[in-house]
């Protein structure tokens, strides 16, 4: 059976984020295991909830997946994971991965194992985007460097941080745009698409909320599960 490892934020994940892939892969029937950098549950950005955004239908399903499925609620410590057993490392975004996700020494681990194995596949979505610029490959060079990617254009971080990048009172680390055109990656969020994946190699990468569906369903026909 198919299986992927989910790498989930305790600082605040974007519900669609998550859960659209995960459950399109349980659909498809892949096995799905989540880790968080603790092995404490993942914590859901509220915003991602508000039903004045979403509808409270969807508001609703969203946190009731949230707070019963058992994976999310009981998910590995990261650093107990074995990602080079799974056929792919999915990187859901939200803010909160610029605190955690992205600053960890084993999910850049892991998201290194995923794209230079021979038959693993990443995922990596929005704001998580931004692990490409501080995980290296093998042979030390920057991860990012050379690869076509999408994920949390500057265009709509513009609406949410202060005129200091302050979020919800902290600082914000870094922009992601910014920080993996640094790393020498060709970004291109498609701002006038709809929804923005991009597949290089074994890298599938998402724009951010609204792009949870396809890039799950990119990610399925990468590794040749039928959607």
């Amino acid at each position: 059976m198919t299986n992927a490892l989910f790498v989930v934020s305790e600082e605040g994940y974007w519900a669609e984020e998550c859960i659209d892939p995960l459950t399109t892969l349980d659909d498809a029937g892949v096995d799905v295991t989540v880790a968080t950098p603790t092995g404490s549950p993942p914590v859901v950005d509220e915003r991602s909830l508000d039903p004045e955004d979403i509808g409270e239908e969807e508001a609703d399903r969203l946190r009731e997946i949230h707070e019963t499925d058992e994976r999310l609620n009981d998910p590995l410590a990261l650093a107990d994971a074995e990602p080079e057993s799974y056929d792919a490392v999915v990187f859901p975004g939200g803010h909160g991965t610029e605190w955690d996700i992205n600053q960890d020494k084993h999910a850049r681990a892991a998201l290194r194992t995923a794209v230079e194995g021979e038959d693993g596949k990443a995922l990596v979505v929005c704001h998580a985007v931004g692990i490409l610029a501080f995980a290296r490959d093998g042979d030390g060079e920057v991860l990012a460097a050379g690869r076509d990617v999408t994920g949390f254009p500057n265009e709509w971080e513009e609406g949410i941080v202060d005129e200091r990048d302050v979020f919800e009172g902290r600082k914000l680390p870094y922009w992601v745009e910014d920080e993996v055109k640094t790393a020498g990656a060709n970004f291109d969020a498609e701002l006038d698409a709809d929804t923005s994946v991009t597949v290089d190699g074994d890298l599938v990468t998402a724009r951010g909320p609204g792009s949870s569906h396809a890039a799950a369903t990119t990610l399925l026909e990468e590794l040749g599960v039928a959607a």
